[in-house]
């Protein structure tokens, strides 16, 4: 067994993180669609993170009763607000993913993001995924990357534009293109490494 922060856990070693040490990594949807690409992209995340025996932990707007954002610093008539801001608070490693609407984030996740304050998003590290049903571009991801610098966060230098995302995936939701599954692999790789790193949290592997 030996300890390693200088280099990410490939799929062909086995991760060991105790309970007092393990980083914690959440990952946001901005779709509130029933069958969601932006999901599916999520999904391809979590069997990335599965594979290194990392939990992911996964807040689905879909399933959240959130209001709008008003500036109060509580929502009584709204407990999923709490449930928001705790997990957030105790994530070391967050995953952003939203559709692009008219050039920008979603209205979804933006207004999730506005409920949350420094103390749920500060030093956290993020990850940063775009769907677009057009042609890949950086505006969203772009977007995502001011959002996360004003909250004082750190964006990992990989990000992921998924263009034409209504043929990207297969029936069983994999991706079709290899070189876009590999992405996805450096991606999560380097969300792991980075946040271990940023936050001071070794990561031990078997090999």
């Amino acid at each position: 067994m030996s300890s390693s922060t200088g280099q990410a856990p490939t799929a062909d070693s086995q991760t060991v993180l105790t309970a007092a040490s393990a980083p914690c990594f959440v990952a946001i949807g901005g779709s509130l669609r029933p069958n969601s690409l932006t999901y599916r992209a999520l999904e391809v995340v979590r069997r990335e993170f599965e594979k290194l025996g990392i939990p992911l932990h996964l807040l689905d707007l879909r399933q959240m009763k959130l209001p709008f954002a008003d500036g109060s610093e509580s929502y009584p008539d709204y407990p999923d607000v709490e449930v928001l801001r705790a997990t957030m608070k105790q994530a070391d490693g967050i995953i952003l993913a939203s559709p692009e609407y008219h050039g920008s984030i979603s209205g979804s996740l933006k207004n999730a993001l506005d409920l949350l304050s420094f103390e749920h998003l500060e030093g956290k590290v993020f990850g940063l995924i775009s769907v677009l049903g057009g042609e890949s571009n950086s505006d969203t991801l772009n977007q995502m990357r001011l959002i996360v610098r004003w909250l004082h966060g750190w964006a990992i230098p990989e990000q992921i534009a998924i263009g034409r995302a209504w043929s990207a995936f297969d029936e069983q939701g994999n991706l079709k293109d290899e070189n876009l599954r590999q992405r996805f692999q450096r991606f999560v790789q380097s969300l792991v490494t980075n946040t271990s790193k940023l936050r001071g949290i070794p990561l031990v592997t078997r090999q």
